[in-house]
């Protein structure tokens, strides 16, 4: 699965990366430079700068990686969603597996 987050700043993204990596909740985080993101948040309209965070990991760690996520996560109400990966290169997925055995 492909998972997505955004946090606030680059100490938050790498907090979060070095935690899913050490807990072997990922097999890798890849971390986009700050952007812009305007969203609606308690009746208004903001605008903030994060860093995006994808997640490559199992669907079987969806629970444990959520967790994680809600434990350090700065945000009341953290970003987090995740996609099927439906197609890909064997042995990168294969990596990916592999990566997250515990």
């Amino acid at each position: 699965m492909l998972a997505l987050t955004t946090v606030p700043d680059e100490a938050a993204a790498v907090k979060l990366t070095d935690a899913l990596l050490q807990h072997r909740l990922a097999a890798c985080v890849h971390r986009l430079p700050a952007g812009v993101s305007t969203y609606r948040w308690n009746g208004s309209i903001e605008t903030a700068s994060e860093f995006t965070l994808l997640i490559k990991s199992r669907q079987a760690l969806w629970p444990e990686l959520l967790a994680q996520v809600l434990a350090l996560h700065p945000y009341d109400t953290p970003e987090l969603i995740a996609l099927p990966i439906t197609i890909g290169s064997a042995p990168y997925l294969k990596w990916i597996l592999d990566e997250t055995q515990r």
